[in-house]
Parts: structure tokens; sequence; C-alpha cells
């Protein structure tokens, strides 16, 4: 079986192809402050009219909604703002319905950047194998003879049989164009004979240490496996620019805005260049408003730096808890404990199905607790990756051995993914005080895959235990983890209430499923809560006025439909972040 050690592109891969990108970075951070300018008065300067969907459960849905200064001060019917309004106060009165800016509260940018132009082969643009190979046929047929071609999102074990892309398969496809496909892991890429040229590459290249060319009778497959062994393909690759980095940057922003969403977390920031990635960041919102608000977790590891020289070299930046603006700001500390479930390096209790191999966690007990404690000390929120239930229990125990030394200051720590878990955890993690952060595709993308191939029926049952969550007193939230799946908010909170499989349609435990409400506070209120973003997720007086226009009402409709609705702007601050 094909294995990975990360959910996300390995930080060298990303490093290697993007880093030297932002070389020419700014080493100062900037915070941009767009919204300093507008303080709040007694009266509107927008008034919103239509059919508002407030998310307030005292007062469900408006007619009319003024805005001064980008804070909601007065929501209701119209006689109710009246007041409010004057002369000078600009009225928008969109179709449809408006809605709570969306929260996406686990995404990545950097790490999505090694691939992102390239060609999207993933199970979800191409439900068979078959339907891949055409893809690829389709594409090296439309670009010019001898130009490299890359493909991404190939993800083998989501089609019967897990079947791969030989070298053999990829040279009959691509006879004369060098072709690299990325498997969705990002711990293995297929080539064809033409990419082992580029790349300087020969049946008697020696495997570097860490890697593999996977060998059939000492003549390459074109399986190549870990990041030692892809460093040596993208050297025949071109690389990014500084420009092209920002343009993919906003690209993949106005992406989730298209969903409705007004707030993201960057799940793993300063993973390529440290402090200049934020400092990169400030410096597009500066000369552009970015389209959502954007949250950073700064990333614990750096190569040659001790947890506690990382935590220092992001405090002598300036990056410091909540720093940064309205726009931009650090919020957390980012440690990543294991692997990937359906890459089957996930750590868990028992081995995966029909394996005698479980996966391993990325830490020792020590150096996991001295990575913890490097952002605690300093304030930050900790929020740790942990897909399998030996992971959850690995970082658990880490945790409180460590928490009690720091009182009850409410930082909201996390677990990401927290994919598998026990009653038992769910209830420590309760008493810690640490909400978990389903990724909600996971059940939707690989539920079947999880089921027949990779853990069995039991264990697949205890994926992503939204209604476990709640039950144990916890705040659940919803994530896509992009570029592991695409930001579609609506999408996951379908699926945390119907539980239902992409493969077919059936439903994974149906004991978990949440209710719609459930589902739609993961998606905004938890999710802001999470984020320490308590002015937004409703609207309400004192709210950010982040919100919607969209063609459907989550709040008023059957779940099924959720998936379906499509919105046609969103508003930050009572302005326009994004349009149709």
């Amino acid at each position: 079986m094909l294995s990975s050690t990360s959910c996300c592109h390995p930080k060298g891969l990303v490093t290697e192809q993007v880093g030297p990108a932002l070389a020419g970075a700014p080493e100062q951070i900037t915070p941009a402050n767009h919204g300093a300018a507008r303080p709040t008065g007694p009266t509107a300067d927008l008034l919103v009219l239509g059919n508002i969907v407030t998310n307030n459960p005292a007062a469900p849905t408006a007619e009319a909604m003024a805005i001064s200064g980008g804070r909601i001060i007065g929501i209701g019917s119209q006689s109710d703002v009246e007041g409010l309004v004057t002369a000078a106060t600009t009225t928008l009165k969109p179709g449809g319905f408006i809605l709570p800016g969306l929260i996406e509260p686990h995404m990545h940018i950097w790490s999505s950047l090694v691939n992102y132009p390239d060609i999207d082969v993933s199970h979800e643009i191409c439900p068979t194998f078959d339907d891949v190979t055409a893809a690829i046929k389709t594409a090296i047929a439309k670009a010019p003879s001898g130009q490299a071609v890359c493909f991404k999102n190939f993800d083998p074990s989501l089609y019967p049989g897990e079947p791969i892309l030989t070298r053999t398969i990829l040279d009959q496809l691509a006879p004369n164009n060098a072709v690299l496909v990325w498997n969705a892991s990002g711990h293995f890429v297929y080539v064809n004979s033409l990419m082992f040229t580029a790349a300087g590459i020969t049946d008697q290249t020696p495997d570097p240490a860490g890697g593999t060319f996977e060998r059939v009778d000492g003549k390459m497959t074109g399986v190549v496996g870990e990041p030692p062994a892809e460093l040596l393909m993208l050297k025949g690759l071109p690389k990014p620019s500084m420009t092209d980095v920002a343009t993919y940057v906003r690209e993949i922003l106005t992406a989730c805005a298209a969903q409705g969403v007004t707030s993201v977390r960057e799940a793993g920031t300063g993973m390529l260049a440290g402090p200049k990635e934020l400092a990169f960041l400030h410096q597009l919102n500066g000369q552009s408003r970015f389209p959502v608000r954007m949250s950073t977790a700064q990333f614990a590891v750096l190569t040659g730096y001790t947890p506690v020289q990382v935590a220092a070299l992001w405090k002598s930046a300036g990056v410091t808890p909540f720093s940064g603006d309205e726009m931009l700001r650090a919020d957390a500390w980012k440690v990543v404990s294991d692997g990937s479930n359906q890459g089957r390096s996930g750590y868990f209790l028992q081995p995966y199905l029909g394996e005698d191999n479980g996966g391993k966690a990325d830490y020792t007990p020590e150096s996991l607790r001295a990575a913890l404690k490097a952002g605690l000390d300093d304030g930050w929120q900790v929020m740790v990756h942990t897909n399998g239930d030996a992971a959850v229990e690995f970082v658990l125990e880490a945790m409180e051995e460590l928490l009690p030394a720091y009182g009850t200051n409410d930082l909201r720590h996390r677990f990401e993914h927290c994919s598998f878990t026990t009653d038992d955890q769910l209830t420590r993690m309760a008493a810690l005080g640490i909400s978990p952060s389903f990724l909600m595709n996971h059940l939707y993308y690989w539920g079947a895959a999880f089921r027949d191939t990779i853990l069995g029926p039991t264990r697949a049952g205890r994926l992503d235990r939204v209604g476990s969550a709640y039950r144990a007193g916890l705040r659940p939230s919803l994530h896509s983890d992009y570029n592991v799946t695409a930001v579609h908010p609506l999408l996951s909170a379908r699926t945390a209430v119907l539980r239902q499989t992409q493969a077919d349609g059936q439903v994974l435990n149906a004991a978990e499923c949440a209710t719609p409400a459930q589902a739609l506070a993961a998606i905004t209120t938890n999710a802001a809560w999470q984020i320490h973003a308590d002015d937004r997720g409703t609207l309400e007086v004192g709210k950010a006025a982040d919100f919607g226009i969209a063609n459907g009402n989550p709040w008023g409709s059957d779940p099924s439909t959720w998936a379906d609705i499509t919105f046609q702007a969103t508003y930050i601050d009572g302005t326009v972040a994004w349009q149709s």
C-alpha cells in the first residue's frame, strides 16, 4: 500500500518549489489597518434591506440592517432602524438572502502553492480511473510538444484496486511531453520517461536517503516516493516567481469568498520563510484589501531551529498573539503530531485493515511537549494536527500534563481533524477546554474507503464524531484543509448532517449525525469562536458587518440542498469584498 506522512504537502517540497519566490519578500511586518479610519457613529452610513438571516436564535430574521463604520448598529424591521438613517445613508437592497459570512477555520495557502497551477485530476473531477487517464490525454493534446505538463490531487485510494499511474501508462499518454502527477498526499509523484530525462534521472540513479524510485527488474516504474526523491524531480520543473505567488494567493482567497466565506485561518504560516511569509501577506493586503479576513497559525518547526528558537524568531519579528490588524492577524501556534489516515500514516491504536502498520507519531513524547510548551509559554492558542486515535491520545496526554501550569486563560486550544476519537478522549478534551475542528470532507470523499479498505466498518463509524462532540459539551467547527479538499463550508455542513459518502451514498454511523443547527453553528459561530473572532458568525448589533448574498437560505431549507447554494457577493465591514 502507498503511504504518506502528512495530509498536506511535505514542507521540504514547498520550500524547494516556492521558497525562492519569497527571497525578495519584505522583512518588516507592516499592517495595513484598512478599517482604522472608519469609527462607528450614531447614524448609519449603510442601510441593507432584504431577506436577512441573522443566525441569532432570539431574532432569526430581519428586513433591515443599519451599519456604521463596519459595525451593525441596528437590525430588525425598517421601522426599528429608521431613526438611524439620514440623508447621507447609502441603501443596499440586494436580491436573494443576506447571510452571515461563513468561517473557514483551517486551510492552507503556502503548502497549496507547490502545485497550485497544475491540472486537477482529483476524484471529484475524475470519478473513475479512466477519467483520470482521459483528462491527462486531453491536456497533453492541448500542450505544445516538449512542454512539461503537471497534474495534482490523484488519489488511488478512491478507485477500486487502488490503481497507480505507471511510467508505462504515462509514456503511452504523453510520448512527446514530460509529465508529473502529484498524489493527493504529496508524498508520491508519478512520472513518465521524459520527466526522468528532464530531471537527469536514469535507471541507474541511486535512491536518495529517505526517498525511493520504485523499480521492477532494475527499471524504474515511474512511482517516486517521499520528498528527497521528489525534490530531484522538481529540479526539472520551472519555479513560480514572486508575482506568480502573489497572484495565486489572491486567487485562493477569492475562491474562498466565492463560497460565502469572509474569514479564514491559514493553518501553517512560516513553514517556508518564517516571518517573511507574514510580512509578504501584509504587503499584499496593503496593496489591495484581501477578499477575506485571515488569521494565521505560526508553524512551530523551522529547519535548523528548536521550537524555543522558532518562538523567539516570531517574537523578535513582532509576531505575538493577536498582533496584526482587523484583516490579517496572528492567532495560533501550529504543531503536527501524525500523518494522513487515507495515506495510512495517521497514528492509530490498532493497525490499518489487513496490515501490521498503525502509523506513527511525528514526535517523541519529550519533543512533543517541547514543541507545545514553546507556544504555550508565549501565550499562543495551540492547534495540533491529530488524525488517528493514537495521535489524539498522544497529544491529549501531553496537554493534560502541560496545561494546568498555565491557569484558566481562555485560549481555546484546538485539535485539528481529530478524525478518530473515543468517548473518553472527547470527555477529557472538554475538561481541558480543547475543541475539535473536523475535516468533514474526510467522510464525504474517503468514508467508503475507510469503511471498506483502510480501517473497516467499526472504526470508520467513529470518523468525524460531530454528534458526540456536541454531546460531550464541545464546540466543534468544520474545515476543508484546503488544498486537501476545496473550501466549501455548506458541503461540509451538509455532510455533518447527512453523513453520506460520495462513493455510494451510504450513511456512516447515523448516531453521529449533527442537527442542522449544530452543523451551521460549526461553520459560523463555533468556527468564529475558535479563531477568536467573537464579533462574527451572526448578524446582530455590535457585530462586524460581514455577510454574503446568496440564492438560498440554509437556515430555512433541506440540508440536502445546502451544497447547491451559490453566492453572488460578500461584504466585509459593510463594503464589497468579492462579487461574481
